[in-house]
């Protein structure tokens, strides 16, 4: 059995490298030992896909886990697209690869992999990273590495990727584009900054940066905090009597995560009275969205029955298929993944990381502002089902960041289309800020518009507005 896995692989590895010489792309671009020959239960494809390790630190024993895609059609003419998902401290991996944007989703019983049609690698080639250190399989051999935040987790990416382009150098030259979700408000910009320093002091290398796409993410907790109430009094989910005294009662300026301040008794008590109400059977990350009954599925998976629930056309258990998958011995072997043995199960968020607690109170603003300022395209686009950071706040904060910029509007704020159906709505400050909403979405916009979101990303790594019209477009 083992000869023969072993030989099925070699010979794998021999096509793959005979291929690459046919059609002139060099052999050291890519990494054989991380080829990911093929998962357990996934569908064959077109596309190659790699995963494996990055040391960031050798000495402190410090490494982050990657998995990357390729485009599923011309890998070669096609950019980097970076994904992140937040948290703090949530897998990359587990979120954008296998339940959001990547090519495959879990099926049902959670053993296998099912295609996703909608995958981002239709219009670039993918890398996730379980970023930082004790996010899922990404690990350090100093424990108080698991002490950090934002500027140790954007110092720990730029090594990476410095390391990565040594395994793949042929995309060291090639666009590239930062995307993530949440608290990749915070860890997208972050890098960004530090690559374009990086850039600034470089005479040789530099990043080529092309674009930066946040979805509902995390810019400033004063305006992100309040949104969330608006937004549940907006949607029918509070009273008007509790919405009216917490806009009225509680002063959210200068609010900070870890000890908020100016925060009356009464708004206290209406902020609790509100959360109680909304309830736990409600998915906060999407109000339309029915949610999963986790003691109902871990018992069909034990019973290895299938344990999809649908709504709307989502699976809204894939989260506890994607844990199960992931945990299985023959998948960790097929993707590189867990070569220490680590004392705990892979989860979507870490249990050993100690984040710090003040860094989520950064206003990411001026940060964007500099990004923009170097002819950055940015934009935000929000699902309108999300309660968590939703649309109401990033939508005033991007306004108010083109004021600060002096751009004027250069497309009116209007309906987006794709299939014949509104998408969303859009606007546009100075030709390098875009503000967008997705129709029907949710806080991660790709698992429940997988259609929309590929448009929109489709249109962001292209350079083209999104269509104001009804007319059939490339991406539809």
């Amino acid at each position: 059995m083992g000869s023969h896995w072993f030989g099925g692989i070699f010979s794998t590895v021999l096509l793959g490298c005979v291929w690459l010489v046919l059609v002139g792309v060099e052999v050291e671009a890519y990494p054989v030992e991380d080829l990911v020959v093929s998962l357990p239960g996934q569908p064959k494809v077109g596309f190659r896909q790699y995963a494996g390790y990055v040391d960031v630190d050798v000495k402190a024993g410090r490494s982050l886990f990657y998995y990357f895609v390729e485009a599923d059609k011309e890998p070669d003419k096609k950019p980097l697209t970076l994904w992140l998902n937040g948290g703090p401290g949530c897998s990359s991996v587990g979120g954008g690869a296998f339940t959001e944007l990547g090519p495959f989703y879990p099926i049902g019983n959670g053993r296998g992999l099912r295609k996703n049609s909608m995958s981002w690698n239709r219009a670039s080639n993918l890398l996730f990273i379980e970023s930082p250190a004790g996010v899922g399989w990404s690990y350090s051999n100093t424990t108080s590495d698991y002490n950090t935040g934002d500027a140790a987790t954007a110092n720990d990416m730029r090594e990476f990727f410095l390391k990565w382009y040594e395994k793949f150098p042929s995309f060291r030259s090639r666009d590239l584009f930062l995307t993530g979700e949440s608290y990749a408000g915070h860890y997208i910009p972050q890098l960004a900054i530090v690559l374009l320093d990086y850039n600034e002091h470089s005479t040789g290398f530099k990043f080529n940066i092309k674009g930066v796409a946040i979805g509902n993410p995390l810019l400033r907790l004063d305006r992100d905090v309040p949104a969330t109430y608006e937004f549940f009094w907006s949607h029918g989910m509070i009273s008007d009597e509790i919405g009216l005294t917490i806009m009225n009662e509680c002063d959210f300026d200068d609010y900070v995560f870890a000890s908020p301040h100016n925060v009356t008794q009464k708004c206290n008590d209406a902020i609790s009275e509100a959360n109680i109400i909304v309830g736990e059977y409600i998915n906060n990350y999407d109000v339309i969205l029915d949610i999963c009954y986790p003691s109902i599925v871990e018992q069909e998976l034990r019973l290895r029955k299938m344990a999809t629930k649908i709504s709307l056309g989502v699976d809204v258990c894939m989260t506890y298929e994607r844990r199960f998958y992931f945990n299985l011995p023959e998948v960790q072997k097929a993707l590189h993944a867990n070569r220490t043995k680590l004392p705990y199960d892979w989860s979507m968020c870490s249990g050993v990381l100690n984040y710090s607690d003040t860094d989520g109170n950064i206003n990411i603003l001026p940060l964007l502002k500099r990004i923009v300022q170097n002819h950055i395209p940015v934009w935000i686009f929000s699902g309108d089902q999300d309660s968590v950071v939703p649309l109401l706040g990033s939508r005033t904060l991007i306004r108010e960041l083109a004021h600060d910029l002096h751009f004027k509007i250069t497309v009116p704020y209007g309906a987006w289309f794709h299939k014949g159906q509104v998408a969303g709505w859009a606007t546009e400050y100075g030709n390098l800020l875009t503000f967008a909403t997705v129709r029907g979405a949710a806080h991660m916009v790709p698992y429940a518009q997988p259609s929309r979101s590929l448009h929109l990303f489709s249109s962001f790594v292209r350079g083209r507005r999104l269509p104001n019209n009804t007319r059939p477009s490339i991406d539809d």
